[in-house]
Protein backbone atom coordinates (compact mmCIF):
# COMPACT_ATOMS: atom_id res chain seq x y z
CA UNK A 1 0.00 0.00 0.00
CA UNK A 2 1.29 3.28 -1.06
CA UNK A 3 1.20 6.14 2.02
CA UNK A 4 2.70 9.51 2.65
CA UNK A 5 4.72 9.89 5.37
CA UNK A 6 1.54 11.62 7.47
CA UNK A 7 -0.83 9.31 6.65
CA UNK A 8 1.81 6.46 8.01
CA UNK A 9 2.18 7.54 10.93
CA UNK A 10 -1.55 8.55 11.66
CA UNK A 11 -1.81 4.55 10.89
CA UNK A 12 0.41 3.43 13.12
CA UNK A 13 -1.04 5.63 16.00
CA UNK A 14 -4.20 4.56 15.19
CA UNK A 15 -3.09 0.72 15.05
CA UNK A 16 -1.60 1.26 18.49
CA UNK A 17 -4.43 2.41 19.98
CA UNK A 18 -7.18 -0.28 18.31
CA UNK A 19 -4.80 -2.92 19.51
CA UNK A 20 -3.72 -1.76 23.31
CA UNK A 21 -6.46 0.20 25.26
CA UNK A 22 -3.96 1.78 27.52
CA UNK A 23 -2.40 4.04 24.64
CA UNK A 24 -4.01 6.95 24.23
CA UNK A 25 -3.21 10.82 22.40
CA UNK A 26 -3.29 14.32 23.96
CA UNK A 27 -1.93 17.71 22.94
CA UNK A 28 -3.32 20.85 21.41
CA UNK A 29 -5.92 21.00 18.72
CA UNK A 30 -5.79 17.27 18.14
CA UNK A 31 -9.08 16.52 19.02
CA UNK A 32 -11.93 17.80 16.97
CA UNK A 33 -9.64 19.77 14.88
CA UNK A 34 -7.42 16.61 14.25
CA UNK A 35 -3.84 17.94 14.81
CA UNK A 36 -2.05 21.50 13.26
CA UNK A 37 -1.41 18.89 10.40
CA UNK A 38 -4.37 16.08 10.90
CA UNK A 39 -2.05 13.22 12.13
CA UNK A 40 -4.98 13.03 14.13
CA UNK A 41 -7.85 13.93 11.78
CA UNK A 42 -10.64 11.46 12.94
CA UNK A 43 -9.35 9.90 15.95
CA UNK A 44 -11.95 11.26 18.29
CA UNK A 45 -14.34 9.79 16.73
CA UNK A 46 -13.13 6.69 16.67
CA UNK A 47 -11.82 6.43 20.04
CA UNK A 48 -13.90 9.26 21.96
CA UNK A 49 -12.25 12.43 24.25
CA UNK A 50 -11.26 10.19 27.01
CA UNK A 51 -8.33 8.94 24.65
CA UNK A 52 -7.82 11.57 22.22
CA UNK A 53 -7.19 14.71 25.05
CA UNK A 54 -7.37 18.19 23.85
CA UNK A 55 -4.86 20.15 26.52
CA UNK A 56 -4.41 23.72 26.91
CA UNK A 57 -1.63 25.46 25.51
CA UNK A 58 0.80 24.42 27.78
CA UNK A 59 3.41 21.92 26.85
CA UNK A 60 4.93 21.49 30.04
CA UNK A 61 1.26 20.21 31.27
CA UNK A 62 1.24 18.00 28.24
CA UNK A 63 4.34 16.20 29.22
CA UNK A 64 3.68 16.11 33.13
CA UNK A 65 0.42 14.99 32.37
CA UNK A 66 2.04 11.80 29.97
CA UNK A 67 4.74 11.36 32.42
CA UNK A 68 2.43 10.67 35.07
CA UNK A 69 0.11 8.68 33.24
CA UNK A 70 3.32 6.26 32.09
CA UNK A 71 4.07 5.65 35.68
CA UNK A 72 0.58 4.16 35.94
CA UNK A 73 0.80 1.72 33.44
CA UNK A 74 -0.35 3.90 30.33
CA UNK A 75 1.37 4.80 27.34
CA UNK A 76 0.23 8.12 26.39
CA UNK A 77 1.45 9.81 22.80
CA UNK A 78 1.86 13.58 23.23
CA UNK A 79 1.73 15.83 20.32
CA UNK A 80 3.78 19.27 19.88
CA UNK A 81 2.25 21.29 17.70
CA UNK A 82 5.58 22.23 16.65
CA UNK A 83 9.07 20.41 17.81
CA UNK A 84 10.83 24.23 18.07
CA UNK A 85 8.80 24.45 21.02
CA UNK A 86 9.32 21.41 23.16
CA UNK A 87 11.77 23.74 25.22
CA UNK A 88 8.84 24.76 27.20
CA UNK A 89 8.84 21.19 28.67
CA UNK A 90 12.61 20.47 29.01
CA UNK A 91 12.97 20.12 32.78
CA UNK A 92 10.00 17.86 32.89
CA UNK A 93 11.77 16.01 30.33
CA UNK A 94 15.37 16.07 30.88
CA UNK A 95 15.12 15.99 34.98
CA UNK A 96 11.82 14.01 35.79
CA UNK A 97 11.30 11.51 32.01
CA UNK A 98 14.55 10.83 31.54
CA UNK A 99 15.64 10.11 35.42
CA UNK A 100 12.69 7.81 36.27
CA UNK A 101 14.80 4.50 34.88
CA UNK A 102 17.99 5.54 36.47
CA UNK A 103 15.93 6.65 39.89
CA UNK A 104 14.16 3.73 41.12
CA UNK A 105 13.60 1.74 37.59
CA UNK A 106 10.23 2.65 36.99
CA UNK A 107 9.24 2.02 33.12
CA UNK A 108 8.01 5.20 31.60
CA UNK A 109 6.37 4.25 28.43
CA UNK A 110 5.48 7.56 27.18
CA UNK A 111 5.94 8.86 23.00
CA UNK A 112 6.65 12.77 22.37
CA UNK A 113 6.29 13.65 18.81
CA UNK A 114 5.41 16.29 16.68
CA UNK A 115 7.21 18.14 13.27
CA UNK A 116 10.36 19.39 13.10
CA UNK A 117 12.36 20.66 10.70
CA UNK A 118 12.95 23.10 7.66
CA UNK A 119 12.32 23.86 4.16
CA UNK A 120 8.47 25.30 4.81
CA UNK A 121 9.54 29.10 5.67
CA UNK A 122 8.20 28.64 8.83
CA UNK A 123 10.90 31.07 10.67
CA UNK A 124 12.51 31.24 13.54
CA UNK A 125 9.95 29.65 15.42
CA UNK A 126 8.96 26.64 13.33
CA UNK A 127 11.70 25.25 11.37
CA UNK A 128 14.16 23.95 14.19
CA UNK A 129 15.82 20.78 14.57
CA UNK A 130 16.03 20.49 18.40
CA UNK A 131 16.52 16.06 18.28
CA UNK A 132 20.66 17.24 19.96
CA UNK A 133 19.05 18.76 22.81
CA UNK A 134 18.05 15.39 24.27
CA UNK A 135 20.51 13.08 22.06
CA UNK A 136 22.64 14.87 24.96
CA UNK A 137 20.17 13.76 27.97
CA UNK A 138 20.39 9.64 28.70
CA UNK A 139 17.81 7.95 29.69
CA UNK A 140 15.75 9.47 26.10
CA UNK A 141 15.38 7.49 22.96
CA UNK A 142 15.39 9.90 20.09
CA UNK A 143 13.93 8.83 16.72
CA UNK A 144 14.33 10.99 13.22
CA UNK A 145 12.47 8.77 10.25
CA UNK A 146 13.01 9.12 6.81
CA UNK A 147 10.37 7.03 4.94
CA UNK A 148 7.14 6.48 5.28
CA UNK A 149 7.79 2.74 5.98
CA UNK A 150 10.10 3.59 8.80
CA UNK A 151 7.64 5.81 10.18
CA UNK A 152 5.55 3.74 10.82
CA UNK A 153 7.40 1.12 11.88
CA UNK A 154 8.96 3.30 13.97
CA UNK A 155 6.14 5.07 15.40
CA UNK A 156 4.71 1.72 16.75
CA UNK A 157 7.89 0.49 18.03
CA UNK A 158 7.74 3.78 20.19
CA UNK A 159 4.69 3.36 21.56
CA UNK A 160 5.31 0.01 22.79
CA UNK A 161 8.57 0.93 23.88
CA UNK A 162 9.14 1.11 28.26
CA UNK A 163 11.48 3.68 27.67
CA UNK A 164 10.68 6.84 27.10
CA UNK A 165 10.76 7.91 23.09
CA UNK A 166 11.16 11.08 21.26
CA UNK A 167 9.56 10.93 17.96
CA UNK A 168 10.64 13.97 15.35
CA UNK A 169 8.43 13.66 12.40
CA UNK A 170 10.05 16.24 9.29
CA UNK A 171 7.30 18.33 8.08
CA UNK A 172 8.57 18.77 5.00
CA UNK A 173 8.19 14.99 4.38
CA UNK A 174 4.50 15.19 5.09
CA UNK A 175 2.82 14.97 2.03
CA UNK A 176 5.57 15.23 -0.59
CA UNK A 177 7.19 11.27 -0.65
CA UNK A 178 5.34 8.53 -0.76
CA UNK A 179 6.71 4.71 -0.09
CA UNK A 180 5.10 1.31 0.13
CA UNK A 181 4.15 0.34 3.62
CA UNK A 182 2.99 -3.14 4.61
CA UNK A 183 -0.71 -4.06 5.59
CA UNK A 184 0.38 -6.13 8.34
CA UNK A 185 1.22 -5.20 11.30
CA UNK A 186 5.11 -4.71 11.95
CA UNK A 187 7.71 -2.79 13.78
CA UNK A 188 10.85 -1.47 12.52
CA UNK A 189 13.50 -1.72 15.55
CA UNK A 190 14.59 1.57 17.30
CA UNK A 191 18.63 1.61 17.40
CA UNK A 192 19.04 -0.25 13.78
CA UNK A 193 20.14 1.97 10.92
CA UNK A 194 19.33 1.23 7.54
CA UNK A 195 21.09 0.85 3.99
CA UNK A 196 19.04 2.80 1.56
CA UNK A 197 21.16 2.71 -1.20
CA UNK A 198 24.20 0.14 -1.72
CA UNK A 199 27.44 1.84 -3.40
CA UNK A 200 31.15 1.23 -3.34
CA UNK A 201 32.72 4.36 -3.78
CA UNK A 202 31.50 6.83 -0.58
CA UNK A 203 29.42 6.66 1.72
CA UNK A 204 26.83 9.44 2.79
CA UNK A 205 25.90 8.89 6.36
CA UNK A 206 22.45 10.97 7.31
CA UNK A 207 18.56 10.94 8.51
CA UNK A 208 15.39 12.22 8.15
CA UNK A 209 15.05 14.59 5.53
CA UNK A 210 18.35 14.90 4.20
CA UNK A 211 18.33 11.22 3.26
CA UNK A 212 15.85 12.10 0.22
CA UNK A 213 18.58 14.75 -0.59
CA UNK A 214 21.27 12.05 -0.47
CA UNK A 215 19.34 10.21 -2.86
CA UNK A 216 19.07 12.82 -5.53
CA UNK A 217 22.67 13.91 -4.80
CA UNK A 218 23.27 10.27 -5.32
CA UNK A 219 21.16 9.97 -8.65
CA UNK A 220 23.35 12.81 -10.34
CA UNK A 221 26.90 11.02 -9.67
CA UNK A 222 25.86 7.95 -10.75
CA UNK A 223 26.18 9.55 -14.30
CA UNK A 224 29.65 10.19 -13.65
CA UNK A 225 30.23 6.85 -12.86
CA UNK A 226 30.27 8.04 -9.11
CA UNK A 227 28.46 5.02 -6.19
CA UNK A 228 27.14 6.22 -3.43
CA UNK A 229 26.16 4.10 -0.34
CA UNK A 230 23.51 5.68 2.09
CA UNK A 231 22.72 4.89 5.24
CA UNK A 232 19.82 6.30 7.22
CA UNK A 233 20.42 6.38 11.24
CA UNK A 234 16.76 6.41 11.35
CA UNK A 235 17.12 6.78 15.13
CA UNK A 236 19.99 9.27 16.77
CA UNK A 237 19.82 8.19 20.04
CA UNK A 238 20.63 4.72 20.38
CA UNK A 239 23.20 5.16 17.30
CA UNK A 240 24.05 1.97 15.70
CA UNK A 241 27.56 2.04 15.74
CA UNK A 242 28.55 -1.36 14.51
CA UNK A 243 26.46 0.15 10.74
CA UNK A 244 28.44 3.21 10.55
CA UNK A 245 31.92 1.50 10.89
CA UNK A 246 31.08 -1.21 8.40
CA UNK A 247 30.01 1.43 5.44
CA UNK A 248 32.99 3.26 6.23
CA UNK A 249 35.15 0.63 6.24
CA UNK A 250 33.42 -0.94 2.87
CA UNK A 251 33.80 2.46 1.01
CA UNK A 252 36.95 4.22 2.68
CA UNK A 253 35.15 7.52 2.21
CA UNK A 254 32.37 9.17 3.90
CA UNK A 255 30.16 12.31 3.60
CA UNK A 256 27.84 13.31 7.20
CA UNK A 257 25.07 14.95 6.44
CA UNK A 258 23.01 16.81 8.37
CA UNK A 259 20.24 19.40 8.84
CA UNK A 260 20.96 20.47 12.41
CA UNK A 261 23.34 23.28 13.52
CA UNK A 262 26.69 22.87 12.55
CA UNK A 263 28.26 23.18 16.40
CA UNK A 264 27.21 20.55 18.42
CA UNK A 265 25.08 18.54 15.86
CA UNK A 266 25.34 14.79 15.74
CA UNK A 267 28.05 15.21 12.84
CA UNK A 268 30.76 15.34 15.55
CA UNK A 269 30.01 12.01 17.54
CA UNK A 270 29.77 10.27 14.61
CA UNK A 271 33.10 11.41 13.22
CA UNK A 272 34.13 10.47 16.61
CA UNK A 273 32.67 7.00 16.25
CA UNK A 274 34.34 6.55 12.90
CA UNK A 275 37.92 7.88 14.47
CA UNK A 276 37.34 5.37 16.89
CA UNK A 277 36.40 2.46 14.70
CA UNK A 278 37.79 2.98 11.43
CA UNK A 279 40.22 5.34 11.30
CA UNK A 280 42.89 3.19 9.50
CA UNK A 281 40.76 2.57 6.54
CA UNK A 282 39.49 6.16 5.59
CA UNK A 283 41.06 6.74 2.03
CA UNK A 284 42.64 10.25 3.40
CA UNK A 285 42.67 9.56 7.11
CA UNK A 286 41.99 12.42 9.65
CA UNK A 287 39.81 15.21 11.35
CA UNK A 288 36.69 16.85 9.43
CA UNK A 289 36.31 19.03 6.88
CA UNK A 290 33.31 21.43 7.97
CA UNK A 291 31.54 23.03 5.55
CA UNK A 292 27.56 24.25 4.35
CA UNK A 293 25.95 23.20 1.55
CA UNK A 294 25.99 26.76 0.04
CA UNK A 295 29.63 26.94 0.24
CA UNK A 296 31.92 24.58 0.78
CA UNK A 297 35.33 25.43 2.85
CA UNK A 298 39.11 25.19 1.90
CA UNK A 299 40.38 21.69 2.36
CA UNK A 300 43.39 21.51 4.48
CA UNK A 301 45.99 18.65 4.61
CA UNK A 302 44.74 17.28 7.97
CA UNK A 303 41.07 17.50 7.07
CA UNK A 304 40.51 15.17 3.97
CA UNK A 305 39.60 12.00 5.23
CA UNK A 306 35.74 13.29 6.16
CA UNK A 307 33.18 15.65 4.75
CA UNK A 308 30.34 17.14 7.33
CA UNK A 309 27.40 19.39 5.67
CA UNK A 310 25.09 21.26 7.34
CA UNK A 311 22.12 22.14 5.88
CA UNK A 312 18.99 24.07 6.62
CA UNK A 313 18.12 26.58 3.75
CA UNK A 314 15.59 27.77 6.66
CA UNK A 315 17.97 28.94 9.45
Amino acid sequence: MQLTYLEAIRQGIWEEMDRDPSVFCLGEDIGIYGGAFKVTDGFIDRFGPERVIDTPIAESAIVGAAFGASLTGMRPVAEFQFMDFIGCAFNQISNMVAKTHYLWGAPAPLVLRGPSGGYVHGGPFHSQNPEMWFVHNPGLKVICPATPYDAKGLIKAAIRDNNPCIFFEHKYLYRRIKGEVPTEDYVVPIGKANIVREGRDLSIITYAAMVHSALEAAEILSKDGIDIEILDLRTVSPLDREAIAKTVKKTNKVIILHEHSRTGGLAGEIAAIINEAAFDVLAAAGGALLAQSERRGSRSPQTEGILILKTNKNM
